[in-house]
């Protein structure tokens, strides 16, 4: 019997559930894991823009929400935030590539109930969603582990781990794409890469520069001579 029969028994399963993704790939796998959880095609609304997302609620109110970050027409904070507005006790779960503090934390005060990064196994994502179906807040480990870093006393300027951190070919191929002023999905198109896949290797461009943004990541690349 498959682990994820033993998941949802003892659940009630709010519907409908608005799935807010542009990479069909990974849209493909959020329904495959809300079948797992129990529901039907019939009650999951999918959505690939802001403007679709907004049309359907506008026409059906959801029960729980599954929102991407990166869209093509603007950034999924904007819409949390409005449904957060709509209804106050509706269960958001943010499902990003995206693990910097300033966009957790911008996700988390438009009303987010929860984070959890696109880069973990179904089981992963599939307990995220069920933590939120049962009043619970999860928040990615990865993610967690970063805020309590944060609020630690520095020991030192930076980590060893930072100061020598490298780019691989394909990292350094990105991030200087990104210099150009390329948007992800244009770097995705021109090196024949899913955007999901482009959105990893920026977060761990990031990460290995201790860094939270494009410009920064630009900037600190630059100064440690890993970018022209």
């Amino acid at each position: 019997m498959s682990l994820f029969a033993h998941l949802t028994p003892d659940l009630t399963l709010p519907a409908p559930v608005l799935v807010v993704e542009d990479d069909a790939f990974i849209r493909q796998r959020l329904v495959r894991i809300m079948e797992l959880l129990g529901y039907h095609d019939d009650a999951l609304l999918l959505a690939d823009t802001l403007a679709e997302a907004r049309r359907i609620t506008a026409e059906t109110p959801v029960a729980l929400a599954l929102v991407d970050l990166g869209l093509p027409d603007g950034n999924g904070i904007e819409l949390i935030a409005e449904l957060r507005n709509a209804d106050p006790a509706l269960g958001i779960l943010v499902i990003s590539a995206w693990s910097t503090e300033d966009v957790l934390l911008g996700a988390l005060r438009a009303g987010a109930t929860g984070y959890v990064l696109k880069e973990r196994d179904d089981l992963e994502v599939t307990l995220s969603i069920r933590s939120v179906l049962r009043g619970g807040a999860p928040i990615d480990p990865f993610i967690a582990r970063r805020i309590i870093a944060e609020l630690r006393p520095s020991e030192s300027p930076k980590e060893p781990e930072a100061a020598e951190a490298t780019l691989s070919t394909r990292e350094a191929q990105i991030l200087g794409l990104v210099a150009e002023g390329l948007a992800n999905r244009e770097i995705a198109e021109q090196l024949h890469l899913s955007r999901y896949t482009v959105e990893c290797h920026i977060k761990h461009i990031y990460r290995k520069l201790a860094v939270s943004s494009r410009v920064r990541a630009i900037s600190e690349a630059r100064s440690r001579g890993l970018l022209g």
